[in-house]
């Protein structure tokens, strides 16, 4: 059997990591400043995180969730006094796909609506209903078509109030900050007005937070930067630092009931016990404070690059956008200066999303090897 071909790939085969490094089956050693999408939070082969999940398989790493499981609760616990949302409660399933495809469920459930606004250049997953509130008509198939969504554009607040005014929009679902898209986001004073928009309206307001959340952005979620409160938010990546960990937290408005929701792998013994590693080492090291330290120095150190038209983004969520397609300038990077960055919709942006714990020093070599490669290119 082989592989089923989704996936252009480069000719490298990492077998080893260590916080910021990753190195590949010849020796060679390269800087990750991508995280793989964003999902390595607390640094590759993490000592406490690899500690923690060794010892939880040695006991038990999976039962069903008709039992008592106190690592949920102690997860649920620790993400809502790190986060400052002790009052929602929490979901727990696989992947950033599977939250958004449940947050959706649930604000249906919750209003009796179906028709979700979303916005342009937008990436929820690829599951059934987000992918239709996913803005890439490519990955769309024809059965993912039928939910009716409406498409806006960011920071235009009197569209999104004219479509939730006809009454029949259950949810509007926005990410803190666009990851695929290319690093766009939403204004604080727009931020505002849709929350207040959501209310008017009996519509909810769903935070995608499943790249920017967990510390990311310099904040424990994006939206947190415009003081606002979201209904349910949605969570993955970060979360569990490779283990596949996903989940919603939902806001005190809605009630539970027993088979509304439900998952097979969301909540096992071995994901918590990732989540709950990856909650104690980012309390543990501060790495918020990194985040903002790191972000500063990085805004400062970039200037030093000529013919960069703008760095978009927060924390270590971020884009440096050129006048020109990245690709060739990505491909050198990686593969002549050994670094990982990532691409996005937007062709002229490099994506950077370095783990957590990177250092300014990483940022010196970035900075030198993206001057020398523009200069060679």
């Amino acid at each position: 059997m082989n592989l089923f071909n989704v996936y252009p790939l480069y000719d490298i085969t990492p077998v080893k990591a260590v916080d910021c490094t990753i190195i590949d089956d010849k020796g060679v050693e390269y800087l990750d400043l991508y995280s793989g999408h964003g999902v390595i939070s607390i640094g590759h082969t993490q000592p406490d995180y690899v500690a923690k999940l060794k010892n939880q398989l040695d006991h038990l790493g999976f039962y069903s969730n008709a039992i008592q499981n106190p690592l949920q609760v102690e997860l649920a616990q620790k993400l809502g006094k790190l986060s400052g949302l002790e009052d929602y409660e929490l979901f727990l399933c696989s992947s950033g796909a599977e939250a958004n495809e449940n947050a959706l469920k649930l604000a249906s459930f919750h209003n009796g609506k179906s028709r979700v606004v979303a916005f342009d250049n937008s990436f929820h997953g690829r599951t059934s209903a987000a992918v239709a509130v996913t803005d890439n008509k490519k990955i769309v198939a024809p059965i993912n078509a039928q939910q009716v969504v409406t498409f806006l554009p960011l920071n235009q607040i009197e569209l999104v109030e004219a479509e939730l005014a006809k009454g029949d929009v259950t949810a509007v679902i926005i990410e803190g900050i666009q990851g695929v898209g290319g690093l766009d986001q939403g204004t604080t004073e727009f931020f505002q007005a849709l929350e207040k928009a959501c209310k008017k309206h009996d519509v909810v307001l769903i935070l995608d937070e499943v790249q920017s959340g967990y510390g990311r952005s310099g904040k424990f979620f994006a939206f947190q930067h415009h003081g606002i409160n979201a209904d349910i938010i949605s969570v993955a990546k970060g979360m569990g630092n490779g283990f596949p960990v996903g989940a919603i937290l939902i806001s005190p408005k809605f009630e539970a009931s027993f088979g509304l929701l439900g998952t097979t792998f969301g909540g096992s013994h071995l994901s918590c016990a990732a989540g709950i590693a990856v909650l104690d080492v980012i309390e543990k090291l501060d790495l918020q404070k990194n985040v903002n330290e790191v972000y500063e120095y990085f805004l400062e150190k970039i200037k030093e690059v000529e013919g960069i038209k703008q760095v978009k983004g927060k924390g270590l969520m971020l884009g440096v956008e050129f006048d020109f397609d990245v690709a060739a300038l990505r491909k050198k990077l990686i593969i002549e200066k050994h670094i990982f960055t990532g691409s996005a919709n937007n062709k002229n942006l490099l994506r950077i999303l370095p783990p957590l714990t990177v250092k300014k020093a990483d940022i010196d070599t970035f900075v030198k090897a993206l001057k020398e490669s523009l200069e060679e290119l």
